[in-house]
C-alpha cells in the first residue's frame, strides 16, 4: 500500500521527535535490538493494542433504478392505441402496449421474435412459443417440441380469440415481445396516437430487480469487481446490503452523461424486488463500497507505528510496561479509519504502546 507506507514514515518521524528519539533503533540495531529497554524516555501518550475488524471503504452518491434496461422497438408500422403505463409490472400474457388496437403481448424466453411463426416452421423460437401457450392454459392437446404443427396452430387460434385478434393460427413479428421474465415499464417513448414505424422505440423496460447505480472514478477500478460488498443507505433512512453486479454503459443509466467521465457501477440489492419498495427513486442514496476487510486482527493507531533506522529498516512499536518501555519490531498490514494492522511474535492484545502527544 504505497499511500499507507508514506503516511507511516511521516507519522513515525513525528512520533520519534515527540519522544526524544527513543523510538528509533540505532544504526545496525536491526531485529536484534528488539526487546532492549528504551532507557528513561517514556512516550507522552499511550494506546492499547486491540483485536478488531478493519474495513477499507468508499462512500459515494447513488440512484435507485432497475436492472437490465432495454428499449422495445416496434416490429411493424402502426398507431399506438394504448400507451405503456410507466411504472407498471407486466407479466407473461399481458400487453406491453397496443398497436392498431391490438395487444403486443409479453411472452417469456431468451430468443427474440425474429420472424413470423406458422405451421411447418421449426426452431427454438417455436419451442419457447409452445411453452408459453402451455403455461397460459392453451396446452390441451399441445405437444411441446420444436415443430410448429397442427396442434400448435390450434392452440395459437384459441389464444388469438382470447386476445380479440383474428384467429389466423400464425404469430406475426409484431404480435409478441419475448423477454426472459416479467418486466417493469421504465418509460414510454411513444405516446397515445403516435405513429411508429419498424424499429421505432416504443418503451423502455427493465427487470423488476431493484438496483442502485453509482458513479466511481477511473482510479476506483478495484471496487467495480462483481461480488464486491456494498451497503446502501436508502432515501427513507433504511439500509440494505448488496453486491456489485458489474458496470453499465452510459446509455444504460437513464441519465444524460452518467458515468462518461468515470465508471458507472450497478449494485444488486440482497432483498430482492421488495428491497427498495416505497423508496423515492428521485432522491439520492448513499453507497458504501467495501474494498478490503480484515477480521480479528491486532491493530493500533497509525501514529503508534515508528520507522526504524538501520540497514534492516522496517517498523516498530514502543511497548510500555510500567515505568519502562521496549521497542518491538512489527509487520504492518492494511489501514482503515486511523488504525493499522500489526503483527509480531512479541505483540499481544491489551499491550500499551506509545503514541505521539495528541
Amino acid at each position: 500500500m504505497k499511500r499507507s507506507t508514506t503516511a507511516l514514515l511521516t507519522l513515525g518521524a513525528v512520533t520519534a521527535a515527540a519522544t526524544g528519539g527513543v523510538l528509533f533503533l540505532g544504526a545496525g540495531g536491526g531485529a536484534g535490538a528488539s526487546g532492549k529497554e528504551g532507557g528513561t524516555g517514556l512516550p507522552p501518550a499511550t494506546a492499547t493494542v486491540v483485536r478488531t475488524d478493519l474495513v477499507q471503504s468508499r462512500t459515494v452518491d447513488g440512484r435507485l433504478d432497475f436492472a437490465q434496461r432495454r428499449v422495445v422497438k416496434a416490429a411493424v408500422e402502426g398507431t399506438v392505441t394504448v400507451a405503456a403505463p410507466e411504472g407498471e409490472t407486466v407479466t407473461r400474457g399481458q400487453a406491453l402496449y397496443e398497436l392498431n388496437d391490438k395487444p403486443v403481448t409479453l411472452l417469456y424466453g431468451p430468443v427474440p421474435m425474429f420472424r413470423e411463426m406458422k405451421a411447418g416452421d421449426r426452431g427454438s423460437d417455436v419451442l419457447q412459443l409452445e411453452r408459453n401457450l402451455r403455461d397460459l392454459g392453451y396446452g390441451a392437446g399441445l405437444y411441446v417440441d420444436t415443430e410448429y404443427g397442427r396442434d400448435t396452430e390450434a392452440a395459437v387460434k384459441q389464444w388469438q380469440k382470447h386476445l380479440n385478434r383474428e384467429p389466423t393460427g400464425r404469430v406475426g413479428k409484431g404480435d409478441v415481445v419475448f423477454q426472459p421474465a416479467e418486466v417493469k415499464v421504465v418509460s414510454a417513448e411513444a405516446a397515445l396516437a403516435d405513429q411508429v414505424g419498424p424499429d421505432g422505440p416504443v418503451l423502455t423496460i427493465a427487470s423488476t430487480k431493484p438496483v442502485v447505480r453509482a458513479d466511481l472514478d477511473q482510479t476506483d477500478g478495484a471496487l467495480t469487481a462483481p461480488g464486491t460488498e456494498v451497503e446502501v443507505a436508502l432515501p427513507s433512512g433504511k439500509t440494505a446490503k448488496g453486491k456489485v453486479a458489474g458496470t453499465v454503459r452510459p446509455e444504460e443509466t437513464g441519465t444524460e452523461g452518467g458515468g462518461q467521465d468515470g465508471i458507472t457501477v450497478e449494485v444488486v440489492l440482497d432483498g430482492g424486488p421488495g428491497a427498495a419498495s416505497g423508496e423515492d427513486a428521485k432522491e439520492t442514496a448513499s453507497v458504501t463500497f467495501v474494498s478490503e476487510a480484515r477480521e480479528g486482527v491486532l491493530a493500533v493507531p497509525v501514529e503508534a507505528v515508528v520507522a526504524l533506522r538501520g540497514e534492516d529498516g522496517g517498523y516498530g512499536l514502543q511497548i510500555v510496561r510500567g515505568s519502562a518501555s521496549t521497542m518491538v519490531r512489527v509487520e504492518t498490514g492494511m489501514t482503515a479509519d486511523g488504525q493499522i494492522e500489526v503483527s509480531g511474535a512479541e505483540l499481544r492484545e491489551g499491550m500499551r504502546v506509545g503514541v505521539a502527544k495528541p
